[in-house]
């Protein structure tokens, strides 16, 4: 539980911290012999701040719970 909780936390902070990021991909428009063209399309993946702290939130749950039990 101790594991699950503090996975929980640094993931919540990140996603707090880091609202997003892109994903590059490359994709080939043409293709003539020795040339190519190639296009690179940027698709971004966005969360909402909320989302980390209700991770983080969870992560404090978890580790204090786990504190009680033992």
């Amino acid at each position: 539980m101790k594991t699950l909780g503090i996975a929980l936390l640094v993931l919540g902070l990140v996603m707090t911290v880091f609202t997003g990021f892109n994903i590059v991909t490359k994709k080939k428009v043409v293709d003539l012999g020795p040339v190519e063209i190639n296009k690179e399309e940027k698709t971004p993946v966005y969360w909402s701040p909320i989302t980390g702290g209700i991770l983080l939130a969870a992560g404090v749950v978890i580790l204090v719970a786990g504190k009680r039990r033992i």
